[in-house]
């Protein structure tokens, strides 16, 4: 196992040994940035913080999320996750952890609480981590995982979102120049720049910043558009890693079934050589930091064993082409309620009792982008929406990001922002009358020891991980 900092050589990550290493784990979502999907709530992180501290009042409202955020991952998922095989754990988290929007440039020391202690956990097991902020000022993406209420970028257009990025780039450098175990700094998960070059300028501007203080990290930059494309891209730059996101419709619920066949095989795998194409023609090494299926859930969907079987079939023949060409990955995630998780909270513990019934009607009201279902309800109002849309104003399903196309964005913006935000309350009530008790329960559905594991996908993520 290579040991010390790593740092980037050619087109392999190596250690303080030259000896090459190849990160492979899994993305810590949910967790310091959560999302709607991942732990049930409707809408967006800063909305459901907001409802849940209006129905609990701020003493257990602090109590809840403190140990929330201390069970989601405890020394028995580390245990766990090394067991595996896996050597890299990609870690989410939201700015306001770390920062006040009214109180901007001022550090929240208390939020490196939780960050130090699962970094340490990780290390003890022999796991790299790589810190990702998921969530910007501003927002560096339209959607709901950069906590992003408003569906623009806003980011892009206001240098001091960017500014205020630079700063805290620069105090978690501080923090961590000395950490061995800190694989790097993903700088922004997922942006969507609009106008395309001013994603590689921030870069190259963050990138100097940041060797200021720390020269041995490594930095792991996400392509533009969902880190799915390079445009105004140019030379590497020193000590980077490049990062592609390689999720497949196939693994999707309204997606096409992965059947096997060559045809299918063909597309995945030209699939990621385009997304990869920049890291190859530069001959730098290529980082997957998301990707994988969704899974059907056996207490609705009929078909859930053959569904999930096509899923894992997908998952394998993507792990074959990642092996081929000997890339790091970062599967899309750890632990969650059940969608996408290696472990999930089971359906009997008292979190996801509470909020069984308010799940199946989100699924019904399609507010979850991630994973969403055909619903009849919802799809009745939307789809002579876009119809009409597309009629009076064709050039909509060209607007970026595209190819979304009219039905997806309409979606986002009824069913994932204004629905969504109706719900809060209503989400949040369903907590207002527990005890600390209680709610200590709920937290505790999320420790390792209460989760099931899902057992295909970890056989998977095992055979690969080396």
């Amino acid at each position: 196992m290579a040991t010390g900092f790593l740092r980037v050589h050619g087109h392999q990550v190596v250690g303080e040994d030259n000896k090459p290493i190849i990160l492979r784990g899994a993305g810590l979502g949910g967790w310091m940035n959560m999302e709607n999907f991942i732990t049930g709530y409707p809408g967006h992180e800063s909305q459901h913080r907001a409802a849940m501290l209006k129905a609990l009042g701020q003493e257990k409202y602090d109590f809840f999320f403190d140990k929330f955020l201390t069970y989601f991952f405890m020394e028995s998922d580390a245990n766990f996750f090394a067991s595996k095989g896996l050597n890299c754990l990609r870690v989410p988290f939201n700015y306001r952890h770390l920062e006040d929007d009214m109180n901007p440039r001022v550090l929240k020391v208390e939020g490196f609480k939780h960050l130090d202690r699962v970094i340490e956990l990780c290390a003890k097991e022999g796991i790299y981590t790589i810190l990702d902020l998921h969530a910007a000022p501003g927002s560096q993406n339209p959607d709901w995982h950069s906590d992003n209420v408003t569906n623009h970028a806003s980011f892009w257009d206001y240098k001091d979102h960017q500014d205020r990025v630079v700063w805290l780039w620069e105090q978690i450098a501080a923090h961590y120049k000395d950490n061995p175990w800190v694989a790097g700094y993903n700088p922004l998960n997922e942006p969507c720049d609009s106008e395309h070059w001013r994603l590689p300028n921030f870069y190259a501007r963050i990138e100097k910043a940041v060797r200021k203080i720390d020269e041995k990290h490594i930095l792991w930059l996400d392509g533009n558009t969902f880190a799915m494309e390079w445009e105004y891209f140019e030379e590497p730059l020193p000590n980077c890693v490049y990062s592609l996101h390689d999720y497949t419709m196939m693994g999707f619920p309204k997606g096409e079934t992965f059947t096997g066949t060559e045809e299918q095989k063909t597309k995945l795998e030209q699939q990621f050589l385009r997304k990869a194409q920049y890291m190859h023609k530069h001959k730098s090494p290529v980082y997957n930091g998301e990707w994988g299926p969704v899974y059907a859930n056996p207490s609705v969907d009929k078909d859930h064993e053959a569904i999930n079987q096509a899923r894992y079939n997908v998952l394998a023949e993507q792990l074959r082409i990642y092996d081929k060409y000997k890339i790091h990955w970062s599967i899309w995630l750890y632990k969650d309620i059940g969608v996408q998780g290696m472990i999930h909270t089971d359906p009997n513990s008292k979190y996801m009792r509470t909020i069984a019934s308010f799940l199946l009607r989100k699924r019904a009201l399609q507010v979850d982008a991630w994973g969403r279902y055909p619903s009849e309800e919802s799809e009745a109002v939307v789809n002579p929406l876009v119809e009409w849309i597309d009629k009076v104003a064709p050039n909509s399903k060209d607007q970026y990001p595209t190819p979304w196309a009219t039905e997806r964005q309409i979606t986002r913006l009824i069913n994932q922002l204004w629905v969504a935000t109706c719900l809060q309350d209503d989400f949040a009530n369903l907590f207002k009358d527990m005890s600390l008790e209680e709610l200590d329960e709920c937290a505790k559905s999320f420790a390792f020891e209460n989760c099931l594991q899902r057992e295909g996908l970890n056989k998977a993520m095992e055979e690969h991980a080396k």
